[in-house]
C-alpha cells in the first residue's frame, strides 16, 4: 500500500455544515466528504483489494465506493486533515491480516466440569421418575 498514491486517489468535496458555527455555517462550506473507489484504486494489489472490500463492505456503497466526512471543526482544512487520517487508519487497518487460529484441545479441567454438570443433569431428571413404575 502506498500512502500518497491512495491520497492522490482521493476526491474530496465541501459541503455546508450543520450544527453550531452562527451565521458563519450560512457562508462557509467547512464538512469535507472524502470519496475513494476501491476496486479502481492502483494502491493495492489485487489480495489486498479482496481484503479492503471485504472487510469494508458494510461502509461501501452499491457501486464500491468509500465516503467518508468530517465537520468536527469549523476549518475546512483541519476537516480535511481528520478526515483524511481517519481514512489512512481505516484503510490500514483493513489490509492487516488476521492471525491464523492455533487448534488446541479442551483442558482435562474442562472435560471434568463438563461430565460433572453432565452426571448432576441425569441425576435431576431420574430423580423425577416415579419409583414405583
Amino acid at each position: 500500500m502506498d500512502e500518497k498514491q491512495l491520497i492522490q486517489e482521493v476526491s474530496y468535496k465541501a459541503v455546508r455544515s450543520s450544527g453550531a458555527g452562527g451565521q458563519n455555517v450560512n457562508k462557509v462550506s467547512s464538512k469535507v466528504e472524502l470519496h475513494f473507489m476501491v476496486s479502481e484504486s492502483g494502491a493495492f494489489s489485487e489480495s489486498e483489494k479482496e481484503r479492503v472490500l471485504k472487510k469494508l463492505q458494510s461502509r461501501l456503497t452499491n457501486n464500491g465506493e468509500l465516503i467518508l466526512q468530517s465537520d468536527e471543526s469549523r476549518s475546512q482544512h483541519k476537516n480535511k486533515e481528520l478526515v483524511t487520517q481517519r481514512f489512512l487508519d481505516i484503510i490500514k487497518e483493513a489490509l492487516v491480516k488476521p492471525k491464523p487460529r492455533k487448534k488446541t484441545k479442551p483442558s482435562r479441567a474442562s472435560k471434568l466440569k463438563r461430565l460433572r454438570k453432565k452426571k448432576m443433569h441425569s441425576e435431576k431428571k431420574s430423580n423425577r421418575k416415579d419409583p414405583l413404575k
